[in-house]
């Protein structure tokens, strides 16, 4: 696809995920990265000289008002998420939205809802959803026979107090920024939501969840045990079958050259993620295929992140029973 038919793309928010996004999505063939939107314009303009962008906007309103944008990449904190996802379908934009979309399943619909009626394409940012890993996994699965449980973490060290992920009012912790990881990665491996949930959390006085702990249930007794927290080193995605297990370390990452099949070492050759994550949906923008994650993956993520925070809230098993919500 030649340059003058590469989709025209914003950037909603100058977060430091952006040096990450940015390392090689613009070698992404049918994608072009033309302007940048911030809360001043002078963050905004010193965000767009340091990565080579044209044009930038000091605020978000006034980028989502240009014509010429076609796409926006939102990668603002989690509560920001929803309301500038609506504001960008009214604008006319296609919008992709870092993870986690939101924790309230409502919101999803009311998302998906606006993007069908206006005509306009949404996905969740789940960039490792689109690596070779990923894909490898799937394909190795079968090998192991019928599943038996799953295994899901991902942790890292967070030790500054005034970083966003720990801020409540931003619907920061340890769940929403690395826990979804292992949601998404149980709900690949097992094919389905989860019927049910329980979680534990660690919540310093007035404060996020630093360490949540949480297990899915998907029926037939096919269960996946989730970590997540801000207080250790620790990636990685199991599955385990009747005749054999899975592992993938780091598998949030898109780094790891290759998986294990018990003893048996599985090289994969690895690719920028979100360069990965771009060329599909700009393809999909194009009419040349289909986001790779849509409505009922992000509603499957929601419903499960809002019940297992409604189960670390009441110390009860929660059950998931409805398209649009959960029940005790």
């Amino acid at each position: 696809m030649g340059a003058s038919s590469a989709v025209q793309w914003g950037i909603l928010g100058t977060g430091s995920i952006n040096e990450r996004f940015l390392r090689h999505v613009r070698e992404a063939p049918d994608a072009e990265f033309v302007a940048v939107g911030s809360r001043t314009p002078e963050r905004a303009a010193e965000f767009a000289s340091r990565y080579g962008i044209p044009r930038s906007f000091g605020s978000y309103e006034e980028m989502l008002a240009d014509p010429a944008i076609e796409a926006v990449y939102i990668c603002l904190p989690n509560s920001l998420h929803h309301h500038w996802t609506m504001q960008a379908l009214a604008a006319g934009k296609h919008v992709l939205c870092e993870k986690p979309y939101s924790r309230r399943a409502s919101d999803v619909v009311e998302a998906f809802d606006a993007a069908e009626a206006s005509g306009l394409l949404l996905m969740e940012g789940f960039m490792w959803r689109h690596t070779p890993q990923a894909r490898r996994f799937m394909e190795v699965l079968p090998e192991i026979g019928p599943i038996r449980a799953i295994h899901a973490s991902f942790s890292f060290r967070l030790e500054d107090p005034a970083d966003v992920r720990m801020q409540a009012d931003l619907d920061g912790g340890s769940l929403m920024d690395v826990g979804c990881y292992c949601i998404s990665g149980s709900r690949m491996v097992a094919g389905s939501d989860p019927e049910r949930v329980y979680g534990e959390q660690v919540t310093p006085t007035g404060g996020v969840d630093v360490r949540f702990t949480g297990v899915l249930g998907f029926g037939d007794g096919l269960t996946s045990t989730i970590v997540s927290g801000f207080q250790s080193d620790h990636a990685s995605l199991e599955a385990i079958g009747r005749d054999g297990a899975l592992l993938l370390r780091e598998p949030w990452t898109a780094r790891p050259p290759a998986m294990w099949l018990g003893d048996l070492k599985i090289p994969i050759e690895p690719e920028d993620p979100y360069r990965l994550e771009v060329e599909n949906f700009s393809a999909a923008i194009r009419g040349h295929g289909r986001p790779l994650l849509g409505r009922a993956d992000a509603l499957g993520q929601a419903q499960t992140i809002e019940a297992l925070y409604r189960s670390a809230a009441t110390g009860a098993p929660v059950m998931l029973d409805s398209p649009l919500g959960v029940r005790a």
